[in-house]
């Protein structure tokens, strides 16, 4: 496996380490953070989503600042017991969530994962009433184009990890974003190839994407930012 797979994924042995260092890192930058902004709040997908640096390179036509508190290897358990330090301490008007996909991947039975991702909306709806907040369906991956890695760590990653677990889950969160009266985003337009999967130019590893892939998202999601 690649070593900047092995960085993003739970079979790091320094990943709570590194989860902690990001959290604290987060701490001391919500102090000084503009209340009422868009955030970006998530695993691993999220976190390497270089939305602060397209808007710092590029006018997006913006008139809120977007925050990043993206958490590689966060599960909904994950970001429910750090709601204050990702979500509650920004103040967002605003918030974009991708939380799920690590938890389907860690083989998490759905049942409990979704009770999870319920009580984070409930959460967001009781502390931040007027906030809209958006769930985002998961990416799509490639399990077929070899990366690189070996054949059983490429099995160990995507034992649990396929485009119809992630479109199912995807289902599941839609349904969410309804009993929620939240809104549901499918933003993957243009990332998959013929045979559905991510085309193999937009991503490191099968799971990951390159900042080319971004870049087609944010474009999907552009009229929901503005």
């Amino acid at each position: 496996m690649t070593e900047k797979t092995t960085k993003l994924t739970n079979l790091h042995p320094d990943i709570l380490k590194f989860q902690n260092e990001l959290r604290d890192k987060y701490v001391s930058e919500n102090k000084t953070v503009k209340k009422g902004q868009i955030l970006f709040v998530g695993s691993s997908l999220m976190e390497i989503f270089p939305i602060e640096k397209f808007q710092q390179d590029e006018d997006l036509g913006l008139n809120k600042v977007i925050y990043n508190r993206g958490v590689r290897a966060t599960t909904t358990a994950d970001l429910l017991a750090h709601m204050d330090t990702l979500i509650f301490d920004l103040e967002p008007s605003k918030i974009f969530i991708n939380i799920g996909s690590n938890d389907i991947g860690f083989n998490v039975p759905k049942e409990e994962y979704l009770k999870n991702y319920s009580q984070i909306l409930s959460l967001i709806q009781e502390k931040l009433p007027d906030t809209k907040v958006y769930l985002m369906a998961y990416y799509p991956i490639n399990t077929s184009t070899n990366f690189g890695e070996e054949k059983h760590e490429h099995s160990a990653l995507y034992e649990h990890r396929s485009n119809a677990l992630y479109a199912a889950a995807s289902a599941d969160v839609a349904r969410l974003a309804r009993e929620h009266e939240m809104n549901f985003i499918n933003v993957n337009s243009g990332l998959t190839d013929e045979g559905g999967n991510l085309k193999s130019d937009l991503t490191f590893d099968g799971a990951h994407m390159l900042p080319a892939g971004y870049k087609i998202v944010l474009q999907n999601m552009i009229s929901y930012l503005k």
